[in-house]
């Protein structure tokens, strides 16, 4: 086994990491001045006398959200018009400036209130691009401005679970952009949510798309040379470690293939990246009540939750309220069936009471389940110990001496779909490719 292959197979995710991938799926709500105007970007230059949410109840958002077995609601508290959801003492671009409960009202507190009540973890969404504030792209004032922001979102809201960095960067009212200073803006997180993890910059990163399209083998050790920011990740200090034959081969974060053995192949320096995937349950991130027909069928966000939930990713759903500040009732019910369907699918794990019998037969290792009896199997879920690293890369399941399915990678949780269920007593998977001895520490057939 080469020292490339070995260094990946030790690679081991931080604590914040691991907690973050235990919660799975859970919720975006992208509101905010866009809503009113019926844009999904605002230029910064909207009147905050537009924002007037006279129904608005975060409880309805946070049940809706549990309703479909979310785990958490990560708030846009800023988009990129700058329009703060909580009253910032360093604006006046926010809900103080608006009629929303006459000029009292914190968004950011109902909703984090709410998910404390409901159950719901609660992240937070800052734009770093401010197409408002007269400092975007003046360098280190807007900096300052921008922690100030920052400091207040993460330490009057209680306990944040993730901060989601967007890296969208335009010109803001003097017509310059902001070259954002990612290093202090993470020390910012790191010293007031220490439990927090960082997405775009520093903990996890992006699936490359909006659409909620996965890979087939989702890796969470990269080689370092695999972000563009050097300084991001909480134990790198050396930029030197980023050197290596990964970018030089053109790939990136957003090429399908980016843990392989031959991508791999040659880099010495690794890190724990795992991915999320977002995408949200209309065609829009905002509201727009022309999309109230449009809600994404049931059938296709299950197939995005099982490659996303079910590849080794984490799925962030988009969900807007509409100019009330409530889930349209098409949202909220498609929510319902989602969770329904869940429920359904995993109510019964056929193999709860079944120790598995394992072997090794030549270079593959064999986990074998005997069922107490005979069930029709649609579904198998494979977790590795990540906590001592992702080390399989090729797997199969057989049955009734046939082959069920070929998979790559597992990583934290592999839902394995079958394409046809089959009644069986007996289910046997098959590692054929693996750094290291594999470490799986959950069969479940369904």
């Amino acid at each position: 086994m080469s020292k490339s292959i070995e260094a990946a197979a030790n690679t081991l995710p931080s604590k914040q990491q691991y907690e973050w991938q235990t919660t799975e799926f859970y919720a975006f709500v992208h509101f905010g001045v866009n809503t009113f105007t019926d844009r999904e970007w605002g230029e910064g230059t909207e009147d905050p006398a537009i924002f007037n949410p006279t129904k608005l109840n975060a409880d309805q958002w946070v049940n809706a959200a549990k309703s479909a077995g979310m785990r958490g609601l990560i708030l846009t508290c800023k988009h990129h018009d700058g329009f703060c959801l909580w009253p910032s003492k360093y604006t006046e671009h926010s809900v103080k400036s608006s009629p929303y409960k006459n000029g009292a009202g914190d968004v950011v507190r109902e909703v984090s209130d709410a998910c404390k009540k409901g159950g719901l973890k609660f992240g937070v969404y800052l734009s770093p691009w401010d197409r408002h504030e007269k400092t975007y792209g003046s360098g280190a004032a807007y900096d300052e401005y921008y922690k100030n922001q920052l400091t207040e979102l993460l330490t009057r809201y209680g306990e944040i679970f993730e901060i989601w960095f967007d890296g969208a960067c335009g010109e803001g009212p003097n017509g310059k952009k902001q070259e954002y200073d990612w290093k202090q803006y993470l020390e910012v997180c790191h010293a007031l949510q220490p439990n927090a993890v960082t997405f775009n910059v520093g903990d996890i990163r992006w699936c490359g798309n909006e659409a909620g399209q996965t890979r087939e083998a989702e890796w969470s050790v990269l080689p370092m040379a695999a972000s563009s920011r050097e300084f991001v990740f909480r134990d790198v200090q050396n930029t030197e470690d980023f050197d290596g034959a990964f970018r030089a081969r053109g790939i990136n974060i957003d090429s399908l293939d980016l843990g392989s053995r031959e991508v791999i192949e040659g880099e010495t320096k690794f890190i724990w990246y795992p991915c999320e995937t977002d995408t949200s349950i209309r065609p829009g991130w905002f509201y727009h009540a022309h999309e109230d027909g449009k809600v994404r069928p049931l059938d296709e966000l299950l197939d995005i939750y099982y490659k996303s939930v079910g590849g080794n990713s984490s799925l962030l759903l988009n969900i807007p309220p509409n100019k009330d500040g409530l889930f349209h009732p098409n949202d909220v019910a498609r929510l319902a069936e989602i969770g329904a369907r869940l429920k359904e699918d995993f109510a019964v794990n056929f193999a709860e009471n079944t120790e598995p019998a394992l072997s090794r037969e030549g270079e593959t290792d064999v986990i074998s389940l005997k069922l107490a009896d005979e069930a029709e199997i649609g579904k198998v879920v494979i977790m590795e110990d990540i906590k001592k690293g992702q080390r399989i890369e090729e797997f199969e399941i057989y049955a009734n001496g046939g082959l069920l399915y070929k998979g790559k990678t597992i990583g934290y949780k592999k839902i394995a779909v079958l394409k046809n269920p089959v009644t069986t007593g007996c289910i046997t998977i098959k590692i054929t490719k693996s750094r290291l001895l594999p470490e799986v520490n959950f069969v479940g057939i369904y």
